[in-house]
């Protein structure tokens, strides 16, 4: 296995970080990580040792430097022999990509609104109408890849995919900020939380004192 190298922000708040974090950990691809504190005087700084972007996730591997989160997702899965990260099913898997890639590009109102702080329970008074729109959209994604592929497991294409590891910001958001939520929609957000990995970042977070707003 390469001695791959994931640099991340803090687990608190970061992400996209998160996303190729988990889909790295399910898959049992070992690396080692290197938590860049965000917010500080010297954070951009300390990125761009590593990041051409400026910005985390970063993924090293000996020569080669992968910056974008949905990219370091894809070497993930080339790299994951042991364990598929796309469905095996090729039209599952063109959905699987169709959803990442949705993902990966939009729901700006929901993430401008909702920012991810795993460490915190926040009460909005009121959803702009664009945010309930992202939120509702969301939902169905997730109703509609559980119906169609979701019969061999918890996630939205059964087992864990990619898919999966970069809807799991948004699951935590909607925990932080107590988003009712449909009771098929509920069960999938209980199932990412259940992962072990997933149990390890968000405690993790919780612990960060760097982030305090």
């Amino acid at each position: 296995m390469p001695n791959l190298i994931l640099v991340i922000g803090n687990k608190r708040v970061s992400s996209w970080s998160l996303r190729p974090w988990l889909a790295l950990r399910v898959a049992g691809i070992t690396f080692e990580e290197r938590l860049v504190a965000l917010r500080q005087p010297d954070s951009s700084a300390n990125i761009r040792r590593y990041s051409p972007s400026g910005k985390v996730p970063v993924l090293i591997d000996g020569d080669l430097t992968i910056w974008d989160s949905l990219a370091i997702c894809e070497y993930a899965a080339e790299l994951a022999c042991a364990f598929p990260l796309w469905p095996e099913n090729r039209g599952a898997r063109a959905v699987a990509r169709s959803v990442s890639a949705e993902m990966h590009s939009a729901f700006m109102p929901l993430r401008q609104t909702m920012s991810m702080d795993v460490a915190r329970t926040i009460e909005l008074t009121e959803v702009p109408a664009e945010v309930a729109a992202d939120i509702a959209r969301i939902q169905a994604i997730w109703a509609d890849c559980r119906k169609r592929y979701g019969a061999g497991g918890p996630f939205l294409f059964g087992r864990f995919s990619i898919a999966d590891a970069m809807f799991a910001p948004v699951a935590t958001r909607f925990v932080t900020y107590g988003v009712a939520l449909t009771d098929d929609s509920r069960a999938y957000v209980d199932a990412l939380f259940s992962l072990p990995a997933m149990q390890e970042w968000l405690a993790a977070g919780r612990e960060e004192t760097l982030i305090t707003g």
